[in-house]
């Protein structure tokens, strides 16, 4: 009896891989886990292409419940756990794999696209991304600064930081923070902090919907991507550290909607 966490892609039903569409076929149950992603399709769509009823799992399931049902059910028979993008890119998948394990609860994984790779579409180079950064909505009270010492430090390298943004999945409607937001709070940040790290004339690069056929990518100061309009969610914003001449052609390209990708 094993538990499966199986990443399905970035986009639909079509980056699902053939192992993942089998595994999650002969399971007993089906899991999508949505609070850390947003799927780019209907759920249903999922389902006819693993031909099983998916049940959703909140943040409380997979958090907090996970020992009295995904773990309890996986000691029966085998459960997925669908996830958007890669299965082992979030903390809260690898803590799940700790709790299964110390249960005595077989895990499998199946890898798939995740963001960490998608934001290659750029043309920065991979291995020259720092510390990623997650740039949350603030509240009363509570402004944190982390993001922007992340950038500030990876600067200091040369690194560019990868800003995922927040997601607010169990909210009514659900929030979702667009580039045009995380632009904003840096700028604010700056304001406070005053090290010059993200003014108005900071080269950013803003994407959405990276994986799926209908991504965009525009690269320009954070005071020209600011103003520009990325659509659905998700959204991701990405602040480069030294470039190489082919980077910088790469985003020069970005910068003038020349680059076509089918």
């Amino acid at each position: 009896m094993v538990l499966y966490l199986i990443g399905i892609g970035l986009s639909d039903e079509k980056d699902i891989s053939l192992r993942g569409k089998e595994i999650a076929g002969k399971c007993s149950k089906v899991y999508l886990e949505y609070y850390t992603s947003r799927l780019g399709c209907p759920i249903e769509k999922i389902e006819k292409a693993i031909g099983k009823k998916i049940f959703l799992a909140d943040r409380d399931l997979v958090e907090k419940k996970a020992e009295d049902t995904l773990l309890e059910e996986a000691r029966l028979s085998d459960v997925a756990l669908l996830v958007i993008g890669d299965p082992m890119a979030a903390t809260t998948h690898r803590d799940l794999l700790l709790r299964a394990h110390n249960a005595n609860v077989k895990v499998g994984i199946v890898n798939n696209a995740s963001i960490f790779t998608a934001v290659g579409n750029t043309g920065l180079d991979l291995y020259k991304f720092g510390r990623t950064a997650s740039i949350v909505f603030p509240e009363k009270n509570y402004h944190p600064t982390t993001a922007y010492d992340v950038i500030v430090q990876n600067k200091k390298q040369g690194l560019h930081t990868l800003c995922l943004l927040d997601i607010k999945a169990e909210e009514k409607p659900p929030r979702f923070m667009t580039v045009n937001e995380a632009i904003s709070i840096l700028l604010a940040i700056e304001k406070k902090k005053k090290k010059r790290v993200f003014t108005p004339s900071t080269l950013v690069v803003g994407c959405a919907r990276l994986g799926s056929n209908k991504y965009i990518i525009k690269a320009g100061s954070a005071k020209e991507i600011l103003h520009v309009d990325f659509g659905n969610p998700l959204h991701c914003l990405i602040v480069p550290g030294k470039l190489h001449f082919l980077e910088e052609e790469m985003l020069e390209l970005w910068k003038t909607d020349v680059l076509s990708l089918a």
